[in-house]
């Protein structure tokens, strides 16, 4: 079965050799002038070189018009790794070449995540002692949370009880009783105050141990409480990370310490830089990535973070290497498990290279093995040329068909 690249080969042959069928004869000059300059040496079919002739004609497979041969070309190679064209069907083809050498590979690499929080500074306040909540300060998700600042307060018969003990035991157990009050939810700065704490004040604050945003609050005026209970969650929206997944295929590319560029729809046209902080070493078999963390500066600015938790966000890390042989990727030929090039010998001869492929840049692919620095490789009408590579490997086995001499009706 044809394949498209052998049609398009077929349509890009057939246009030049139409041209050449249909064309004004040249004056009988011009012929013995061109004839004494070249001699033909046979005709050939371009679609299938092995079928060769003494006479022009048609080729017996397919139809199309036998190429003249000239004494000193090569023709039309039948052999699967080398293809032969003229140099009409050179420019009809329109095929370009590039050299391989070594080039620093560059690429930029995109991906799509999430802005979270700083999973170290991320805390849940629990109760310190079972009690009820008199007062609070901080009432609602959302709300901003100050370091040393109080939260709550709360009426605890236990707690009372050893601030009072605290007040009046002999000094030289003072230390142990402090240690017990921090346990109970009290700062040093709290203890040492509590010989100014006016006697009839029943309730104790609990102070906010970091600064924060208050992301989830189980807490109401009334509430009793028990120990252990979780009543805030807050975390620290100053350094967010840019969190996202990278398949296996582009993990040779990232390192610790490059820098990437965010974008966010929730702020257009800003750019937030950071650095990639860590590569979760847990590769994940199931979506075959593993996750990428970068760190971002996130200050106020009048009074809000311009980074929300939980945005979706895009990054682009701009990645180079040192210098490796590389060729085009327009260059590669790969339909099957083999990477294919075709390599330009000069006059027209064109031979089939498998290569062994490393990481693939923008504009360059890094070649392992299979080229050589300085070689030539087709750039654009590779993939004609590969099908005509394929069709002749198809048909090499297959004998040279001379054709008989031609009747009027099938002469050119």
């Amino acid at each position: 079965m044809k394949t498209p690249a052998i049609i398009l080969l077929t349509l890009a042959l057939a246009v030049p050799a139409t041209w050449f069928a249909t064309r004004r004869p040249p004056a009988a000059g011009q012929v013995a002038s061109a004839s004494a300059a070249r001699q033909i040496a046979y005709y050939q079919s371009a679609m299938h070189p092995w079928v060769k002739s003494t006479r022009p004609g048609r080729c017996t497979i397919c139809g199309m018009q036998l190429t003249p041969v000239y004494d000193g070309e090569p023709g039309f190679a039948a052999g699967g790794d080398m293809v032969s064209l003229s140099q009409s069907m050179v420019r009809v083809l329109n095929v370009q070449t590039a050299e391989a050498r070594p080039r620093a590979l560059t690429r930029t690499l995109t991906f799509a995540g999430t802005i979270d929080d700083d999973a170290r500074r991320h805390r849940i306040i629990s109760a310190y002692v079972d009690g009820r909540v008199e007062k609070l300060y901080i009432n609602h998700h959302g709300a901003q949370v100050v370091e040393g600042k109080p939260l709550f307060e709360i009426f605890s018969p236990t707690l009372l009880l050893a601030e009072r003990e605290h007040l009046t035991i002999a000094s030289e157990f003072r230390p142990n009783a402090a240690q017990k009050l921090r346990l109970l939810g009290l700062t040093p700065e709290q203890i040492a105050a509590l010989p100014s704490k006016p006697r009839d004040k029943v309730t104790s604050e609990i102070l906010a141990p970091m600064s924060g945003t208050v992301v989830n609050d189980a807490i109401y005026v009334g509430q009793y409480v028990t120990a252990g209970q979780k009543l805030f969650e807050i975390a620290d929206f100053s350094t967010m990370w840019f969190v996202f997944p990278v398949y296996e295929q582009d993990i040779a590319w990232l390192r610790v310490g490059q820098t990437v560029k965010v974008t966010t729809p929730a702020a257009p046209g800003e750019i937030f830089e950071g650095r990639i902080s860590f590569i979760d070493p847990n590769f994940d078999s199931i979506t075959r990535a593993t996750q990428v963390r970068v760190e971002l500066p996130n200050p106020l600015v009048e009074g809000r973070r311009r980074l929300l938790h939980r945005l979706y966000a895009e990054g682009a890390v701009a990645l180079d290497a040192p210098e490796v042989l590389t060729v085009p990727r327009s260059a590669v030929v790969q339909t099957g498990p083999e990477a294919v090039v075709y390599v330009a010998h000069g006059e027209g001869a064109y031979g089939r290279h498998v290569v062994r492929l490393g990481r693939r840049g923008d504009a360059f692919v890094e070649i392992l093995s299979g080229l050589e620095t300085g070689e030539r490789v087709v750039t654009n009408g590779n993939l004609l040329l590969d099908g005509q590579a394929e069709m002749n490997r198809s048909f090499a086995a297959a004998p040279e068909t001379p054709l008989k001499p031609v009747s009027a009706d099938r002469a050119p």
